[in-house]
């Protein structure tokens, strides 16, 4: 595919745009750009890199929250409240000055977003937003709503100052102002509730203090859902009158439109479920009622994507957050005729759940080297060293990649006649084809990094020893779980249903003992091949490690579908047609059935046999992923990156000695 479309200028405002890609926010938990100047040098590098020649033209990224007014003590909660904001920190001019500077000196337009999430505390009547939210907001008086409109003001006129080329005004998401666009939110009977003129006001007041501030020196655009989410809030029509009259003001020169809330079905970081670019037909509508450049963000994962929205005419600008963190080389790719090299996106949602939900650092599920821009180049040639991986499922095709692409000489062996491990069994799950591109992408890799390959065959400790490798890795994954379950022994093993090796009853019960997706994954695979279906978990919501962001997704999916999902149980026995449960808090036992078939979604255990005989035998030997600790995709990829930077850089010394 050719990328004319995305590859043409465009203006908007203020700004002259080599192409038509932008990056919107999305990079505050690979380096804080608020935070620690180290934070801010991460961040910064991490943009640089995808802004590199002639990369992405356009950067959105500095999502910088308001100061907020609250009476004394009074403390904001959620994700998003603040306090004392961004633009009012003493730095805050000279760290935009900081990132403008850097990424000017590549062509790329940085634009700063101005938010301040709704009901921390404030709103405009004492109405929750969302089922999943229910904090009562306080209703704020037309004097706080003036007191608003200055700080608006103001903080537009600091980014100026750090020399952004404009702002964006955040009218979605839960942000305060998304709560006085909305008829469900907004009850209120003054000036600022009602008509759509008066629920827009409360925008346009600050939109218009922004000029007087900035004048037309600076780009000014929204980013405004097109529908929302809950069916009592404005409809696409809606969204587009909306969007209709802030252009009819004057006072913008661009609408970013968007599909999603922060909670649910989608959410505005729509996960694998969703196919690339769906929503884009409603950006197309928005844009076809417009005069102004339209930009849409959602799920556009490659650049063909990215060049069939535009082509089609929904969108001007496309915006590619995920897509970029997976492969920051994306537009270089594409100009350069090597999509095939484009590392995809699986739609994991791991890079922003890690660190909302599990507290830890970023992770790219499937680019382990995102996030480490800023550490330079440790990816250099090393001497030819061997290294023997055992082991061909995420952790062992990472590592072989990664010191294969680094000069070290690797050959991977894998027992089954075909390499992905786990992966093999997740691509069979509906909707996970991004996972599929990613193994093959994966396979491919291995190709060009030279790795010598062998599957079919399991290796023995007498086999890894006679081969004499200089370095060996065991990969060699984890084993099903077997749960102390009475009557465990009829039940049937998630891999193997998914690989369709049985054959299943019609009504099925899945025993759930994992605390991220899969047993809501394998839920949804039985529903779709018309199984009746019955989640048991013992946790008290189903997936409690899912972030926000990507639970509602498979959530909405398994309840269209009809599956029943029961928390606070644990399964104790197994009968002919039912289970007995136990409450996991009161002790109550419960008898479930009727049932045909019952899964078991209950984890792994480590397969660590080999390294357990190996390690007081060979020199230098190491274990990882699963091997060691069963876990998700991004821990095995991140093990493998720690590992190779290790080998690769003992290389190097060694080399250099």
């Amino acid at each position: 595919m050719t990328y004319a479309h995305v590859f043409e200028p465009i203006d908007v405002g203020t700004m002259h745009l080599r192409n038509r890609v932008m990056l919107p926010p999305h990079a505050s938990a690979i380096g804080n750009i608020w935070g620690t100047e180290d934070e801010a040098r991460r961040n910064i590098a991490y943009f640089e890199r995808r802004c590199a020649d002639d990369g992405v033209a356009w950067v959105g990224s500095l999502s910088t929250h308001l100061r907020n007014t609250v009476v004394p003590g009074f403390e904001p909660t959620g994700v998003g409240a603040a306090t004392l904001g961004h633009f009012r920190l003493p730095y805050f001019v000279e760290r935009v000055q900081q990132f403008t500077d850097s990424l000017h000196a590549l062509g790329t337009a940085v634009t700063v977003q101005m938010v301040h999430q709704g009901g921390m505390p404030h709103a405009p009547s004492a109405v929750m937003s969302a089922p999943t939210i229910n904090l009562v907001p306080h209703v704020m008086t037309e004097s706080e709503i003036a007191w608003f409109v200055r700080e608006y003001a103001e903080s537009a006129r600091l980014a100026q100052d750090g020399r952004a080329d404009g702002v964006e005004l955040h009218l979605n998401h839960e942000d305060l102002h998304e709560w006085f666009l909305s008829p469900y939110t907004n009850q209120r009977t003054d000036s600022y509730g009602g008509s759509l003129e008066n629920r827009a006001r409360f925008a346009v007041e600050c939109l218009s203090a922004i000029r007087d501030a900035v004048g037309d020196t600076m780009t000014v655009g929204i980013r405004l859902n097109i529908r929302e989410e809950l069916p009592e809030g404005y409809d696409v029509a809606g969204g587009i009158e909306l969007a209709q009259y802030f252009e009819s003001t004057g006072l913008i020169d661009y609408v970013h439109g968007v599909i999603g809330s922060p909670w649910g079905n989608p959410s505005y970081i729509q996960p694998t479920q969703f196919e690339p670019g769906s929503f884009a037909p409603y950006a197309g509508e928005l844009k076809r009622a417009l005069s102004l450049p339209v930009v849409h963000t959602g799920r556009i994962t490659h650049p063909d994507v990215a060049e069939s929205i535009l082509a089609a005419g929904h969108a001007d600008i496309v915006g590619m957050a995920r897509a970029h963190i997976a492969d920051g080389d994306l537009l270089a790719k594409a100009r350069t005729g090597r999509t095939d090299e484009i590392r995809p996106c699986v739609g994991g949602n791991d890079c922003i759940s890690r660190r909302y939900v599990e507290g830890l650092p970023f992770g790219c599920a499937v680019n382990p080297a995102t996030s480490h821009e800023a550490d330079g180049p440790w990816l250099l040639r090393a001497t030819k060293r061997r290294l023997l991986v055992v082991g061909g499922g995420p952790a062992g095709l990472e590592l072989a990649a990664l010191a294969g692409e680094n000069g070290l000489d690797v050959t991977l062996w894998e027992a089954e006649p075909e390499l992905g491990g786990q992966l093999r069994y997740v691509v069979e799950v509906p909707r996970h084809e991004g996972f599929a591109q990613y193994l093959d992408w994966q396979l491919a890799r291995l190709k060009r990094a030279g790795v010598d390959v062998v599957t079919g065959s399991r290796a023995t400790p007498d086999q890894v020893r006679d081969f004499a490798a200089d370095v060996v890795a065991i990969a060699t994954g984890a084993r099903s779980r077997m749960p102390a379950i009475k009557g465990v022994d009829s039940a049937f093993d998630t891999r193997d249903v998914l690989a369709g090796r049985v054959s299943l009853g019609h009504r099925v019960l899945v025993v759930a003992e994992d605390d991220h997706v899969p047993p809501l994954s394998v839920a949804d695979h039985l529903a779709t091949a018309g199984h009746e279906v019955t989640v048991v978990y013992p946790t008290s919501q189903p997936a409690p490690l899912v972030g926000r962001y990507s639970v509602g997704a498979i959530l909405g999916r398994l309840d269209a579908a009809g599956v029943t999902l029961r928390p606070m149980e644990q399964v104790l026995a197994i009968e002919e047609h039912t289970v007995l449960t136990r409450n996991v808090y009161s002790w109550r036992t419960r008898v479930l059935g009727d049932f045909d078939s019952v899964v078991l979604a209950c984890g792994s255990v480590s397969e660590s046999s080999l390294y357990d005989v190996l390690r007081n035998v060979l020199a230098d030997v190491h274990i990882l992923g699963d091997a060691y600790a069963p876990r998700r995709l991004v821990f095995a990829t991140q093990q493998a990156y720690a590992l190779a930077q290790q080998l690769v850089t003992t290389d190097r010394r060694q080399g250099d000695s």
